[in-house]
């Protein structure tokens, strides 16, 4: 699981050549969801809605950097580490 950020007890991670849409996970308190990029909505699984809050505000941030790491894992190049939320 490459780590590409993490904060408050959330890790942010994608993985190399990765199916469509260009999307990234987050596992918190056991789970692992699947956060679409374009929209932020969610794939997969389920979040609080304090959470889910969070890492939509932190992506919404960080943006250009996910499709950048995407892109970066379509072509299996190493992912480029982005700042947490604070």
């Amino acid at each position: 699981m490459p780590e590409i950020s993490r904060f408050f007890g959330m890790v942010i991670f994608m993985y190399y050549n990765e199916h469509a849409p260009p999307h990234f996970h987050v596992r918190y308190e056991g789970r692992d969801v699947m956060v679409s990029i374009a929209d932020l909505s969610l794939i997969k699984g389920s979040l609080s809605p304090r959470a889910l809050s969070l890492v939509k505000e932190w992506a919404n941030a960080h943006r250009s950097e996910l499709l950048e790491d995407w892109q970066r894992g379509r072509d299996e190049i190493p992912f480029k580490p982005i700042a947490p939320l604070e």
